[in-house]
C-alpha cells in the first residue's frame, strides 16, 4: 500500500493535468459527433417512417432497399464514431505511456538518491567513529 502511495506521488501531476485538456476536449467532441449521430439518425429513422425516400413503395422489394440504404448510413455512422474512439484511445495510450516513462525515471532518480544517502550515512558514520578515537 505504502509503495502505491510513494508511486502516486512521483508522478508529475502538473505534466497529467496540463495535459487533461486536450484529452477531455477530444472526449467531448467525441460524445458531441456520437449524439449528432444519434440524433440524426433518429430523424432520419422518423423521415423515412413518414416518408418514404423515393416515394410510396409499390412491393415489398422497394421497401426493403429503402431500409437497406437506411442501415447503410447508420452503420457508416457508427464506422466514424469508431474511428472517433480510436483516436481518442490512442491519445491517452500516449498519454499513459508518457507517464510510465516519467515514473520510471522519478524510480531510478529514487534509487540513486537512496544509494547516495547511504553512501554519505556511510561516510558520516566513518568521520564519527574517527572524531571519537582522535
Amino acid at each position: 500500500m505504502a509503495f502505491w502511495v510513494s508511486a502516486l506521488k512521483m508522478v508529475p501531476w502538473g505534466d497529467v493535468i496540463q495535459a487533461a485538456p486536450h484529452v477531455l476536449k477530444a472526449a467531448k467532441g467525441l460524445l458531441k459527433k456520437t449524439d449528432e449521430a444519434d440524433t440524426a439518425a433518429a430523424g432520419e429513422a422518423a423521415a423515412a417512417i413518414s416518408t418514404p425516400l423515393v416515394g410510396t413503395p409499390h412491393n415489398a422489394g422497394e421497401l426493403a432497399l429503402q431500409h437497406v440504404a437506411q442501415l447503410e448510413a447508420r452503420v457508416a455512422q457508427l464506422e466514424q464514431a469508431q474511428r472517433a474512439s480510436a483516436e481518442l484511445l490512442q491519445q491517452m495510450a500516449e498519454q499513459q505511456s508518457q507517464i510510465v516513462q516519467t515514473v520510471g525515471l522519478l524510480r531510478t532518480g529514487a534509487t540513486r538518491l537512496a544509494w547516495a544517502c547511504g553512501i554519505l550515512g556511510i561516510a558520516v558514520v566513518g568521520l564519527l567513529i574517527h572524531l571519537w578515537r582522535g
